[in-house]
């Protein structure tokens, strides 16, 4: 409930236990065991900052936060509860409420750029290695220096095929790029377009004001992630919100201390958000928390233990509310031990006796006072929500959205000219020029071998030419001695007949001078 600029959450035995409105932006936490009351405490929160005009963010993990768009509904048990809690200006009603969602089944579709992500926070969301986000980051720099825009998932694998194609071109300037890690950055994109990243990434790109808004009555709105099947991919779901923080950090201006807080931020299962965090990311992430609140955001963190948050966030949260932990192990009692430690003892119980004793909707609480300092720990019972719980069906959520003002913002994915048509031109000149250069190679490779092929023509013909003309020359030294020949035997055929017919006219004048 919101009255008299407080935030009300619960009610102990003698007082109300709020949050001040100037104080709301010192961030808090929200923490219990399942089925402690972790999302009603949440809820009352969300409602009654709308009620005080703050926007509001908040993931509905479950699909039980959809129904604070309709009024609640009195019941026996409700007004047992109002009654025991001693409040009689209670009032069952809805909330401004505006449905978000990546995958762009059950909400306003939610898209941004790579470019936006950035490779750190894209690092996580693949699950990379230090050497591998090296890599990524080298990446996103040749792009930013080639302004080439980085939209969409086809736009970062056809950087990384051209990165990886050309890796030896970027070596000397940017470091070593390894195939190994190209290879693997593939794949992962691969993996998280599975989980529908896909959608998440492109155009037209969110405007982080589009969350901060009021309805005609001065209301805040209440934007609902329903993350009902994101977070089914925690890793995306994780990154998302973290994502989320740095945007607001980046885009937000600084506006110091205000009456009440621009926006609250909802992060429910945060310890989803430092799984596995390196330190030097952590002390960013840190960073952020601590300077943020001088951009009027308020970031409360929903968690099962104060263990899952780094105490280095902790330190950072004013605002507190613990629901009941279970300690059945050593580990788990030092857990609550240092819950209760964490809160301004309170000398009329034993806090860590009480966290442990509390039952479902009751909680231990301590929000900052006027000076900003945490108050003593206070037994609470916390104020049923305003709005419906539970899920709504389909029709009534169309309604809500269809009514939005947003309507056909965001709808439509839209396709600009970035860095795949950039790049797809580029590859395409470049297998033209190689096209090229391959058909001017095979044209001198075949001019070559057909000025080789003409020049043994060549010497075949020469070679051809001679043999016919030796063969000629011989054929005419055979004539010319076959003539020769001819000669001789008739010059010596008419030697001899000479020589016969002077023997025979030698016996001829024999004979007649023995006769005669």
């Amino acid at each position: 409930m919101y009255k008299e600029n407080k935030v009300i959450i619960g009610k102990s035995e003698d007082k109300e236990l709020f949050i001040l409105l100037d104080k709301a932006n010192r961030h808090g936490l929200i923490t219990g065991a399942s089925g402690s009351g972790k999302t009603i405490t949440t809820k009352v929160m969300a409602e009654s900052f709308s009620d005080a005009g703050v926007p509001v963010f908040m993931a509905d993990v479950k699909g039980d936060l959809a129904a604070t768009a309709l009024p609640g509904e009195a019941s026996e048990g409700l007004e047992k509860r109002l009654n025991n809690l001693n409040i009689t200006d209670f009032e069952y009603k809805g909330f401004p409420v505006r449905f978000w969602d990546i995958l762009q089944q059950s909400g306003h579709p939610i898209r941004t750029t790579l470019d936006s992500v950035g490779p750190e926070i894209l690092s996580m969301m693949l699950g990379l290695t230090e050497v591998q986000e090296g890599n990524l980051q080298i990446v996103y720099k040749i792009a930013e220096e080639n302004e080439w825009e980085l939209d969409d998932i086809k736009d970062l694998r056809l950087l990384l095929q051209y990165v990886g194609d050309n890796k030896n071109n970027f070596i000397t300037k940017y470091g070593n790029i390894t195939s190994q890690s190209i290879g693997v950055i593939q794949r992962c994109l691969l993996a998280l377009e599975k989980q529908g990243a896909d959608k998440f990434f492109g155009q037209p790109e969110l405007d982080i004001n589009d969350f901060i808004t009021v309805d005609a009555n001065g209301k805040g709105t209440i934007n609902i992630l329903h993350a009902v099947e994101l977070f089914q991919s925690p890793d995306l779901y994780a990154s998302f919100l973290l994502w989320l923080l740095t945007s607001l950090f980046n885009k937000m201006p600084e506006v110091g201390d205000l009456d009440k807080p621009k926006m609250v931020f909802f992060f429910d299962e945060a310890h989803l958000l430092f799984n596995g965090m390196p330190s030097y990311r952590l002390k960013q992430i840190t960073q952020v928390v601590k300077l943020i609140r001088s951009r009027g955001i308020g970031l409360y963190f929903v968690s099962q233990s104060p263990s899952d948050i780094p105490d280095e966030i902790i330190n950072q949260l004013g605002n507190r509310v613990q629901h009941t932990l279970r300690a059945y192990t050593p580990a788990e009692q030092k857990v609550v031990k240092a819950a209760a430690d964490a809160f301004r003892t309170n000398p009329k119980f034993n806090t860590t006796e009480a966290i442990l004793a509390l039952g479902t909707g009751e909680a231990l609480i301590s929000f900052q006072n006027e000076n900003g300092e945490p108050e003593v720990v206070e037994k609470a019972t916390i104020l049923p929500p305003q709005s419906k719980m539970g899920t709504i069906d389909e029709i009534t959520r169309n309604k809500i959205i269809n009514s939005s003002t947003l309507l056909g913002k965001y709808d439509e994915a839209v396709e600009r000219e970035s860095a795949y048509e950039e790049l797809d031109q580029l590859l395409k000149e470049k297998l033209e020029q190689e096209e090229a250069e391959k058909q001017a190679v095979e044209e001198e490779k075949k001019k070559k071998e057909e000025e080789k092929l003409a020049e043994k023509e060549a010497k075949e013909k020469e070679k051809l030419k001679k043999a016919e003309e030796k063969e000629a020359e011989k054929k005419k030294k055979e004539e010319e001695k076959a003539k020769k020949n001819s000669i001789e035997y008739k010059l010596g055929k008419k030697v001899a007949n000479k020589a016969t017919d002077k023997l025979i006219n030698k016996g001829l004048n024999a004979l007649f001078k023995h006769f005669f």
